[in-house]
């Protein structure tokens, strides 16, 4: 019997993108009955909760989100299931929490040499080295310069998370994205 319909709430673009790029790869047809909503930022989740409650096809809502907004998470379900209080309450409703972020969970997932073999595919290598060499960013880690680069040009996060999601080994999906997906084909 197929999962209930579910809607599954992400921060934004790069959010769906990865987690349809994921689904696609996992499995045919694991996304059936699942609608992915671009929330346009993590804070708009409550309203969204409010409009889903009044649709009677939907009988589950699941998502992601990132370590430093598990509040606001946590107060708009809070609303509707008020045995949510904490952080380690969300994955029972079908929330999952990326370590900082999405972008995050996909450098760690396809390593440093992944990303920058990846960016040289996506004609990208020229520009991160340009963008490393920018006194502010000289000295930091290369793994804080990748996440700022992904997100200093618009699109680009959407770019490099379905590529990423692409090139991720499915035996090293990462771990909140694996959870999300296993939960909605529940």
């Amino acid at each position: 019997m197929p999962p209930p319909p579910t809607v599954v709430l992400l921060e934004g673009r790069s959010d769906v993108v990865a987690v349809a790029s994921f689904a696609r790869r996992r499995a045919a047809g694991e996304l059936d009955g699942v609608e992915l909503v671009d929330l346009g930022g993590v804070t708009n989740i409550g309203g969204r909760l409010e409009r889903l409650s009044i649709r009677p096809e939907v009988t589950r809502a699941a998502g992601l989100c990132d370590r430093g907004e598990v509040d606001v998470v946590v107060r708009a379900l809070r609303r509707f299931h008020p045995d949510v209080q904490v952080m380690g309450d969300l994955a029972a409703r079908g929330f999952f929490v990326c370590d900082r972020d999405l972008e995050d969970e996909l450098i760690r997932g396809l390593g440093v040499p992944g990303c920058m073999s990846l960016l040289d595919r996506l004609g990208l290598g020229e520009r991160f080295a340009t963008f490393c060499r920018q006194p502010a960013w000289q000295s930091q880690p290369i793994v804080d310069q990748l996440h700022r680069f992904v997100g200093t040009t618009s699109g680009r996060k959407e770019l490099f998370a379905g590529e990423a999601a692409g090139a991720i080994p499915l035996d090293r999906v990462p771990p909140p994205i694996a959870d999300l997906l296993d939960y909605v084909v529940a």
